[in-house]
């Protein structure tokens, strides 16, 4: 039996049907990631800020981060999201948090696949709008970054 997804939640998230989440990760795993299982934490701006500017020398909070484990099999790595961003990000596109938090899940497991936007002449882009199209969600990070 493949090994759960597992989503962390490092603080509270009101509104947030955890297990709805959790749902969605074994979908991801499933489907998109053919099996493979990650593991995502649901953290704060700060936290992501932390890990911006610890692993990526980039000293600003983010929406979402991807650390690849670069292994050809087990788990694909961590992804870490910012709870605090979901939500601006959510009320500034006009849908709900749990929604963003889909997007921003999508989003870094492409990365933790391999895929990277701004050096693949729209593969991911294609694949994201696919796979979006397919969980019936909004707009995805690149498509949002493009307009």
């Amino acid at each position: 039996m493949t090994p759960e997804p597992l989503v962390l939640f490092e603080h509270r998230t009101p509104g947030l049907r955890r297990r709805e989440l959790q749902a969605f990760a074994r979908a991801l795993r499933d489907e998109v990631a053919l099996g493979r299982p990650f593991c995502c934490l649901i953290t704060t701006d700060a936290g992501l800020q932390r890990m911006n500017r610890d692993f990526l020398g980039k000293d600003y909070p983010t929406d979402v981060l991807s650390f690849p484990s670069g292994e050809p099999q087990g788990p694909l790595g961590d992804i870490a999201i910012s709870w605090h961003r979901a939500a601006a990000q959510a009320a500034a596109y006009g849908h709900d948090t749990p929604t963003e938090l889909r997007i921003l899940l999508l989003h870094g497991l492409l990365h933790l696949l391999g895929y990277d936007h701004e050096s693949d002449r729209g593969r991911m882009r294609r694949a994201e709008s696919r796979w979006r199209a397919h969980f019936q969600l909004p707009a995805s990070l690149i498509e949002r970054a493009r307009r």
